[in-house]
C-alpha cells in the first residue's frame, strides 16, 4: 500500500509557550554573550571561516558526505580545482556550503530572508558536480520520499507534500518568519526549521539549506551581528533523536519537545564555540605580543591571515595576507616556523609546501 504525503499544517502552530520561557532566556543569553566576544574581537575574520568550514562540514556530514575538517583544510590548501574523487565532491559540497553563508549575508544587506532568497542559497549549494542533475534553484516538480537508500515508497519514514502544494505552503512559511508578534526569534526559527524540512521544497539538499537558514535568520533579526549560530555540531551528534523530533511533530503534533530540542542545540553548542572563542582570542593575543620579534612590517598581516586559513600554501596564503613580495612572504614563513608557531607538514618536500598552524587546529577540531 502507498504511503500517503504529508501536507503540514500552517503556521502558526498551538503549543504551550510558557514551558519554554527558562529555556529561550538561557538560550539567549549565551547567544548574547557569544556575540559580544566576536565583537570584542581586534578582527573577528580570525574566526569566522574556521567555524564556517567545520559548520559546513558538519552540515554536510549530515546528509552522508565522507569529508572531515582536516581534509577540507588540505584541500583549501591546495586550492582544488578538480572535482574526480568522491573526496573531491564532497569538498566542492562544503566549499558550496562555505560561499552560501557569505553569499546570505550579503544578500540579507539588500532585501529580507524570501523564497527567491532561499533559491539563491539553494542554487549555490547544489551548485556542483552532483548537484547539477537536482534542479538547484527550483522548487521540485516530483513526487519524492525519505527513507532507506534504495528503499522503495513503502518502506519510507517520510513522504512530504506533493510538489503542487509547494507554493502554498512556502508562502505560509515566509510570512510566519517575518511575521509581526511576541514568538522570540529562536522558537520562530526552530518551527520555521521543521516546517522547511517537512515542506521538503527541492530535490535535494534540503536539510543543508534548512540548517544554513538557522545563522540567516537570527543576523537577519539582528540577534546576532554575524550570521554565526552554528548547531549542526550538535544535531550531528544527536542526529537520531533530531531525526525522531522532526517526525514526530509530523505524526503527532508534537512540538513542545522539538522546541526544546533546538534551544538546548542552540544553548549547548554556543557555550561549546563560546568557549573556543576565548581560546582563540587568548592564541592571538599571545601571539601578537611575539610579532616585534619577526621583525616585518607584515607580521601581523601574516598572524591574521593564518588564523583565517591555518592549513595553506605559499600560494594560498599569499592571497589571504595580501604580502605583495613574494620574498617577503617566504622570508615570514620561516621565521614563523623557526618560532614553532607554523611546521611543514612534509619538511623534506622542496616544492608546494603544505604548512599547517597546529594551535589553532586543535582548538576548532
Amino acid at each position: 500500500m502507498t504511503k500517503k504525503s504529508f501536507n503540514p499544517p500552517p503556521l502558526p502552530p498551538k503549543f504551550d509557550y510558557s514551558s519554554l520561557f527558562h529555556l529561550i532566556v538561557k538560550a539567549r543569553d549565551i547567544v548574547a554573550r557569544y556575540d559580544e566576544a566576536v565583537k570584542r574581537l581586534p578582527n573577528p575574520a580570525i574566526i569566522q571561516r574556521s567555524f564556517e568550514t567545520k559548520e559546513a562540514v558538519l552540515s554536510s556530514k549530515i546528509e552522508g558526505t565522507q569529508a572531515t575538517l582536516d581534509e577540507v583544510l588540505m584541500f583549501d590548501a591546495k586550492d582544488t580545482k578538480t572535482e574526480e574523487s568522491e573526496r573531491e565532491k564532497d569538498y566542492r559540497e562544503v566549499v558550496n556550503y562555505r560561499r552560501a553563508i557569505k553569499h546570505g549575508m550579503d544578500l540579507l544587506e539588500k532585501r529580507p530572508l524570501s523564497e527567491n532568497l532561499i533559491k539563491d542559497l539553494h542554487r549555490i549549494l547544489l551548485n556542483s558536480v552532483r548537484g547539477q542533475n537536482k534542479a538547484p534553484g527550483e522548487f521540485r516538480r516530483i513526487n519524492v520520499y525519505i527513507g532507506p537508500y534504495g528503499g522503495t515508497i513503502e518502506q519510507a519514514t517520510f513522504v512530504p507534500p506533493e510538489p503542487q502544494h509547494i507554493p502554498e505552503l512556502f508562502s505560509n512559511l515566509e510570512k510566519y518568519i517575518h511575521a509581526e508578534d511576541n514568538t522570540d526569534p529562536l522558537v520562530r526559527i526552530a518551527v520555521a526549521h521543521y516546517q522547511f524540512e517537512a515542506i521538503h521544497p527541492f530535490m535535494d539538499g534540503n536539510g543543508r539549506t534548512g540548517r544554513l537558514l538557522v545563522p540567516l535568520f537570527l543576523y537577519e533579526k539582528k540577534i546576532t551581528s554575524y550570521p554565526n549560530i552554528y548547531i549542526s555540531e550538535f544535531l550531528e551528534e544527536n542526529r537520531d533523536i533530531y531525526y525522531e523530533l522532526l517526525r514526530n511533530v509530523s505524526e503527532k503534533e508534537e512540538w513542545v519537545p522539538w522546541i526544546k530540542f533546538f534551544l538546548d542545540a542552540v544553548y549547548e553548542q554556543t557555550k561549546i564555540t563560546l568557549e573556543r572563542v576565548a581560546r582563540i582570542e587568548a592564541l592571538y593575543k599571545e601571539l601578537k605580543d611575539q610579532m616585534p620579534k619577526v621583525g616585518s612590517i607584515y607580521a601581523n598581516a601574516f598572524l591574521d591571515a593564518i588564523f583565517i586559513r591555518p592549513t595553506f600554501s605559499a600560494k594560498t596564503i599569499q592571497a589571504v595576507s595580501k604580502i605583495p613580495n613574494n620574498q617577503t612572504l617566504y622570508t615570514l614563513i620561516n621565521k614563523f616556523a623557526e618560532q614553532k608557531i607554523i611546521h611543514a607538514t612534509a619538511p623534506g618536500k622542496t616544492r608546494n609546501k603544505i604548512y599547517i598552524f597546529p594551535e589553532l587546529r586543535k582548538i576548532i577540531k
